[in-house]
């Protein structure tokens, strides 16, 4: 049965919100045919409900993703007005100069639109200038590889260690976990 109110349905399905740390070689997508991996993949079985991916991750990016069936709380994490904060780790296949981190701090053009960063570092083990902590909320398409790309580096290793104040802390690469409570009303508290 379908009940409505207006012109909202109205579900009495439980809510759920699981968080996985994406393994490269899946596709962010609930269905292609043309795709080899999907992330569905990953979570297979984890629970009778329908989730679905909270924005997406690239195939050869690896970490943090969210699902939900929360449509309400998917749509205001993806607004570009809620700024949500993602950091990513980094690693070029060259040495970046101080000149292109400031660069990359003022803000890239890109295709006639200014992209700014919340923050860039180097990581600090990172002697070879070729890691970088960059923080950053803008959800474009491939924005990181594409900002690199216009400096003239590549990146080959790109890293989602926080999302929405979620960590990967004790999450392996592949798995998954549901979100506890608290940090489900984290998540809600965002604007």
């Amino acid at each position: 049965d379908k009940v409505q109110y207006g012109d909202q349905t109205l579900s009495d399905e439980r809510k759920r919100y699981l968080l996985l740390n994406k393994q490269k070689g899946y596709v962010t997508t609930t269905k292609d045919p043309h795709a080899k991996n999907t992330v569905m993949e990953l979570i297979e079985g984890a629970c009778k409900e329908r989730i679905y991916p909270v924005g997406r991750l690239d195939r050869n990016t690896t970490g943090l993703l969210l699902f939900t069936n929360d449509g309400e709380l998917a749509k205001k994490l993806m607004h570009p007005r809620s700024r949500v904060n993602k950091l990513y780790h980094v690693i070029v296949d060259q040495p970046v100069s101080k000149a292109d981190m400031a660069k990359i701090a003022s803000g890239v053009e890109l295709e006639g639109e200014i992209i700014e960063v919340d923050g860039i570092e180097y990581v600090e083990d990172a002697s070879d200038r070729r890691e970088i902590g960059m923080e950053i909320h803008s959800g474009q398409n491939r924005v990181i590889r594409r900002i690199f790309e216009s400096l003239g580096y590549k990146v080959t290793k790109l890293d989602r260690v926080i999302y929405a104040g979620l960590t990967k802390k004790n999450l392996p690469r592949g798995k998954w976990r549901f979100l506890s409570e608290q940090e489900v009303i984290n998540l809600k508290k965002l604007r």
